[in-house]
């Protein structure tokens, strides 16, 4: 059974950086498409990113474009989400999730295994 654990979360004032990892025990995280989410309070949940297995390929939502980064290192089974020029409005509780069906996608019902989240607080 893959288990995945997020952690880097925590509280940065508007236009810092952040970096989450998602680090996998029980099975290799090469094996899966890894993508990231989030939850702002009230709000639905949304996708930010994601990465394919062999990491060459790697997609954003409109919001993250530009600031975040997804990467990962096989090495570590780890995961990561450089986040940059973050404001308010990255506010959320960031979930990393596993798949390995089909091509990479931005859907979270590709994703079949999920971590418990690292809350992301930017304020000032």
């Amino acid at each position: 059974q893959l288990q995945l654990v997020e952690s880097g979360g925590g509280l940065v004032r508007p236009g810092g950086s952040l970096r989450l990892s998602c680090t996998a025990s029980g099975k290799r995280l090469s094996l899966y498409h890894i993508a990231w989410f989030r939850q702002a309070p009230g709000k639905e949940r949304e996708a930010v990113s994601c990465i394919n297995t062999n990491g060459r390929e790697t997609n954003y939502a409109d919001s993250a474009r530009g600031r975040f980064t997804i990467s990962r290192d096989h090495a570590k089974n780890t995961v990561y989400l450089d986040m940059n020029s973050l404001t308010p409005a990255d506010t959320a509780v960031y979930f990393c999730a596993a798949g390995s069906r089909g091509v990479l996608s931005l859907r979270s019902e590709r994703y079949d295994y999920w971590g418990q989240g690292t809350q992301v607080t930017v304020s000032s």
